[in-house]
């Protein structure tokens, strides 16, 4: 039996009402996809990075960051929760650290965290995405998506901003950049160098540049990539991972 076209057409317009997601919420979406998707859910990831040893898990409601190293005060323990953040040293608990040490180790381990989780992180509720349009780089087409946050649950770092490059034809996310305030300030941009898979995950390694002037915009980085003027800061590549 066919269905009036009436009728048809009251379901199409039904079913595209169902969907508020805007055109940003959606990129996003398809790149979680792309990058793992139900696999970052509960997943407990194991890692080096620049030879200290991280462990990650997050849910949509609770998370706990553990990083691991050996230094001249012995074996130490950093742990980043919902709770706060605490620091041992072969065991013991360290109670004399100042509220400004707390929050210079709790950025730098909820910084290595949050790029290895990416793009997952870009759903949490203090994320506001807004889509720029379309763009080329190398020969590829992108999605440009801009990343700012909340001060209600965005962190001590809520005024950082993010550029997101996701590819149109197969959502991954190939080139980010940011500027951010904390130690300084400045502006990054990283390029994929390396790409692992790991427990249906898909973990990316960059090359992280840098310009000249670093008081730019972060809208102005794919200008100076393609210009040749940024320059090499360092490597960000996560080793023996563990999913």
């Amino acid at each position: 039996m066919r269905l009036p076209l009436f009728l048809i057409l009251a379901v199409f317009v039904f079913l595209a009402s169902c969907d508020s997601r805007t055109d940003a919420e959606k990129i996003v979406d398809d790149a979680i996809a792309a990058h793992g998707g139900e696999a970052f859910k509960n997943s407990k990831i194991e890692f080096d990075f620049r030879d200290i040893h991280y462990t990650i898990f997050k849910t949509e409601n609770a998370f706990e960051y553990i990083r691991e190293f050996s230094d001249s005060t012995g074996n130490v323990r950093d742990l980043l929760n919902n709770e706060g953040f605490v620091r041992t040293v072969n065991g013991a608990k360290i109670d004399t650290l100042s509220e400004e040490w707390i929050g210079k180790y709790s950025r730098s381990v909820n910084s290595v965290a949050y790029f290895a989780f990416l793009p997952y992180g870009l759903n949490d509720p203090s994320v506001f995405k807004k889509s720029l349009g379309e763009t080329e780089i190398n020969g590829e087409k992108y999605n440009l998506i801009k990343v700012t946050f909340a001060e209600d649950g965005g962190g001590e770092d809520f005024d950082d901003e993010f550029l997101y490059w996701i590819g149109i034809d197969d959502s991954f996310v190939d080139y980010m950049a940011y500027s951010y305030h904390t130690d300084g300030g400045g502006v990054r941009m990283r390029e994929v160098s390396r790409v692992n898979e790991v427990g249906g995950i898909r973990f990316q390694n960059y090359l992280n540049l840098k310009p000249e002037d670093e008081t730019v915009p972060v809208e102005k980085m794919q200008e100076l990539y393609e210009a040749g003027e940024l320059a090499l800061l360092s490597e960000i590549n996560l080793e023996n991972i563990k999913v």
